[in-house]
């Protein structure tokens, strides 16, 4: 069997094919969400419980009718949560909603500006969260030595910031990105900034073991069309780095060998 056979994205001891994962907002409406998703190729499917109806609101349309938990991984994250008790109490209905289920995207925002992680209180809130028995993948900067204190505090998932939610600016530092990943036991998820396929396939050549995006997709002036470029995107720099690319050289290197020519 080929290594690409067997490669595959674990996340809490569950297998997916998969290596991008996408949101649910900012699209027309639930068709568009729906046709872009499953073009996309994704099987974890992140939804931001306090802007999304996923059955809180009974009289409103529920997300869950299209984004079906039978096909999907539905991914519950804490969007719009600024401090750690409001993150953890919307996982805590999260679980409720979803009869249970246990895995859920941390993000506790520092401002509204910028939409960085305010580390103190995602720290906080995932102690707590990891204490109740969620499996939480979590959100943060590109510090190599705060995103090994979340795995060391039991994240099942790290999550780094490529660029601030939204901004589509591509990866800013792979160099901290790298050194995350080389310290790291547990998947990491480049999360946030990617802007266009490239990117996407940038995060997957430097080993990230998966992207998490949005915006990009959402956004694009054909949304279905860009979830098919993010698709291929992330195989393709998978692939990249599963055969190790050649040697940066400084000067040029024939590409015939000179080694036996016969004059």
């Amino acid at each position: 069997m080929s290594q690409l056979n067997t490669d595959h994205l674990s996340i809490a001891g569950v297998n997916y094919t998969s290596r991008l994962m996408v949101g649910t907002g900012k699209y027309k409406d639930f068709e568009e969400t729906k046709n872009a998703i499953e073009t996309s190729g994704a099987e974890i499917v992140t939804v931001a419980i306090r802007r999304v109806n996923i059955g809180q609101n009974k009289d409103e349309p529920n997300l869950l009718e299209v984004i079906t938990p039978d096909k999907y991984t539905v991914l519950p994250n804490t969007a719009g949560c600024y401090d750690a008790e409001s993150a953890v109490r919307t996982c805590k209905l999260a679980r409720e909603l979803l009869d249970g289920h246990d895995l859920v995207k941390l993000e506790v925002l520092g401002d509204e500006k910028t939409l960085f992680p305010d580390i103190p209180q995602t720290l906080e809130a995932a102690k707590q969260l990891v204490d109740d028995n969620f499996k939480v993948m979590v959100y943060t900067t590109d510090d190599p030595i705060m995103a090994k204190r979340f795995e060391e505090l039991g994240c099942v998932a790290v999550m780094p910031l490529a660029a601030p939610i939204g901004s589509g600016l591509g990866i800013r530092n792979p160099y901290n990105i790298r050194t995350i990943i080389e310290n790291a036991s547990v998947p990491i998820i480049v999360d946030a900034g990617v802007g266009t396929a490239s990117d996407a396939a940038i995060a997957m050549e430097l080993g990230c073991d998966g992207v998490l995006m949005n915006t990009a997709i959402a956004e694009a002036k054909n949304p279905v069309l860009m979830a098919s470029a993010m698709n291929k995107a992330i195989q393709a720099g998978r692939e990249a780095y599963l055969a190790g690319r050649m040697p940066r050289r400084a000067y040029a290197s024939a590409s015939s060998p000179l080694n036996g020519q016969f004059f």
